[in-house]
């Protein structure tokens, strides 16, 4: 995988642990996090590992009714083995909307395993709001609804049910539903059963692979209802959940009233308020300090990702309506939904005294979903489209340290949908994300070290980014109290190679996105070295410069795919090393590597006691074609060749012989 893959998904994973390693689990019907167990063979007597708890029963009962009102009911009986199991379901949490839901828990109880059942008291309920609008008075209706169940024992069943109520939401008499079946083995039997009035026009589509028990017609009360049944045993599934690879990840069963896209896009225009006030302008240029009209579109965006908290909620559009732009300004905080309309209201302004046209995407991460059943659950969050003079400019207001114009990596060259309505037939309701960033991605990593008498290595490391690294090391830092900048940085010399405990740590302000972001931190290592030995050697102290894998042979009668290479991005890394007096240092020789596609070059140099390395990686296409998978092969040889050279050292005051022309390796 390429350096941009790898800081990715070793930050990525940090930005998850310090920006929610606080908040307890939530869920509608919890599943404890295990792994999944292995298929065992019949050959096998293997014994695989238990899991902490098994849900030997899951029952989900969803009912629509033609107004757009709903009721789903859950039934779990869950047997608890080990004492992990017992701490993960000592507490369950459920999400829900005040102002539009009720949830009712009519079935608490623990059946202890010497004998014996114990009913769960109301006063083990409790009812709060949700973390994410704590200090959002206008939110206090997401709530969070949980139990405690004590005295839970490995061997013990809980069993519960669970009846959510969901009346008037703001897309009414629409409705959705996606559903997916437990394939992990944590739910040895699933039953879903669903009813959907008859007097209303339902498109629904069901995975191949799901086994349809019934479906019959039904009165209940005065009211017509199709009745449909799935039961499932583990192992009754198999892991591809659809016959479709270009519908991958879709849900077992998706339910929707919506009978086109066009549609949805046209319904969901009505969810944003259009319009102008000048007193939301009055207030927004005060609080932006007065500046000269006509006010540059950076300035509009700063203001709302920098000044408007943003509350950490999903985008639902079965929830709250939006909030008018003047209370989102009056109260400083907003959904991310909430931040966007109010940036549109400010560039509405603008449109007034310049050619200025915008558009309101809704962005999905699923493939090809203009070919899915039309549904707001598939669009998880909306981006502005700016246009002037042909130039187009995506802003995502809610992702608070991002520079103008830069998409988090995940959603470009992903479709959005236009809610605008379209015009043009369904085609005209999609448009692709750019997959670039609006300037040159490059990372910068400086390592000034030294080495004592003793061997200890001390090492000032600096970084300096642009691009996808660059979001992610912002959101690391920002969402990280200072005082844990130092675990930050932890992680990240250990990611680098570097081993030792961080002494200190800076950097830029996660906020000023108009320059490169900036790190720098100062690691110590004793016993890094013991130069009292025969000469020893030590890797050049760089980062390592991952690469895309090189690609596996295709099955037979399979084309074989290009080679992902990510945004292309310029890497350079050089180091200065100080050792002791009376140390003598042999470097490798450098490598040379061009191709179309990428470059690489190092160059190793000693003066004295002090030795110098340099890598430049520059990644120039976004892909390699798969007809050229040998020539990619050779590149990526060449410079793990490179990585893999040492540096040698020997305390002795004398000069190291040079090296052997083998040892000086290749130009290639």
């Amino acid at each position: 995988m390429t350096f941009l893959t790898h800081l990715s998904r070793r930050i990525g994973g940090l930005i998850i642990l310090c920006a929610f390693g606080a908040i307890p689990a939530r869920c509608q019907e919890p599943v404890p996090p295990t792994a999944k167990p292995a298929q065992q063979s019949a050959e096998s007597s293997e014994k695989q590992p238990e899991l902490p708890a098994q849900i030997e029963l899951l029952e989900t009962h969803v009912r629509f009714e033609a107004n757009g009102d709903s009721r789903k009911e859950v039934h779990t009986r869950v047997r608890i083995n080990n004492e992990m199991g017992a701490r993960e379901f000592a507490r369950l949490a459920f999400d829900y909307n005040r102002s539009s839901q009720q949830i009712e828990f009519p079935l608490v109880r623990v059946t202890h395993t010497g004998g014996g059942t114990a009913d769960i008291l109301p006063s083990a309920i409790s009812d709060q709001p949700n973390p994410a609008v704590v200090n959002a008075p206008d939110y206090q209706d997401v709530r969070v609804k949980s139990i405690r169940i004590l005295g839970l024992a490995p061997g013990d069943i809980l069993e519960y049910r669970i009846v959510t109520s969901t009346s008037h939401h703001p897309l009414a008499p629409d409705f959705w539903l996606d559903h997916t079946f437990d394939r992990s083995g944590v739910v040895a039997q699933e039953i879903f059963e669903l009813d959907l009035p008859a007097s209303r026009q339902v498109q629904i589509r069901v995975s191949a692979a799901i086994p349809l028990v019934s479906s019959e017609k039904a009165v209940i009360g005065e009211s017509e209802y199709t009745l449909y049944k799935w039961n499932i045993s583990w192992p009754g599934l198999a892991d591809e959940k659809t016959d479709s690879p270009q519908l991958a990840n879709e849900s077992d069963i998706a339910v929707t009233t919506f009978s086109s896209w066009s549609q949805l896009s046209e319904k969901l225009r009505s969810f944003l308020h259009l319009g102008f006030s000048t007193q939301i302008w009055a207030d927004s240029m005060k609080l932006a300090g007065h500046p000269k009209e006509p006010v540059p579109d950076r300035l509009l965006y700063d203001l709302v990702r920098t000044k408007i908290a943003t509350l950490d909620l999903q985008l639902d559009f079965s929830s709250f309506p939006l909030r008018e732009a003047s209370q989102v300004l009056a109260s400083r905080y907003g959904r991310p939904e909430e931040k966007l309309e109010l940036l549109l209201v400010l560039h509405f302004q603008q449109t007034l005294q310049r050619k200025l046209n915008y558009r309101v995407l809704a962005y999905t991460k699923a493939e090809f979903p203009e070919r899915r059943l039309p549904r707001p659950s598939l669009l998880k969050g909306l981006l502005l489209l700016i246009s002037e003079s042909n130039k187009d400019v995506y802003l995502d207001p809610n992702v608070d340290v991002a520079p103008f114009g830069v998409i988090r990596a995940d959603l470009r060259g992903k479709k959005a949908l236009v809610l605008a309505g379209c015009p043009d037939g369904e085609n005209s309701c999609w448009k692709n994300i750019p997959v670039d960033l609006p300037f040159p991605s490059f990372q910068h990593v400086a390592v000034d070290a030294s080495v004592s008498d003793d061997g200890t290595l001390t090492a000032r490391v600096q970084y300096t980014m642009r691009g996808d690294n660059e979001l992610l090391l912002r959101l690391a830092f920002y969402q990280s109290p200072r005082e844990r900048w130092k675990e930050v940085a932890q992680l990240l010399a250990l990611s680098d190679g570097f081993r030792g405990k961080i002494a200190s740590v800076s950097a830029s302000d996660p906020y000023a996105t108009k320059e490169p972001f900036a790190v720098e931190y100062e690691i110590t290592q004793p016993k890094f070295v013991d130069l009292s030995n025969k000469p020893v050697r030590i890797p050049a102290l760089l980062p390592q410069v991952g690469l895309p894998d090189p690609p596996a042979k295709a099955a037979s009668g399979t084309a074989a795919t290009a080679i992902d290479l990510g945004t292309p991005l310029d890497v350079e890394t050089r180091l200065t090393l100080r050792l002791p007096e009376g140390t003598a240092a042999r470097v490798p020789a450098g490598t040379s590597v061009e191709r179309d596609y990428a470059t690489f070059a190092s160059t190793y140099g000693v003066s004295g006691s002090v030795v110098t390395a340099a890598r430049h990686l520059n990644f120039l296409r976004r892909e390699v074609g798969a007809e050229r998978a040998a020539d990619y092969n050779a590149f990526v040889r060449a410079v793990q060749g490179d990585e893999a050279q040492e540096i040698t050292l020997e305390h002795s005051g004398v000069a190291l012989k040079p090296p052997t022309p083998k040892e000086r390796g290749k130009k290639n």
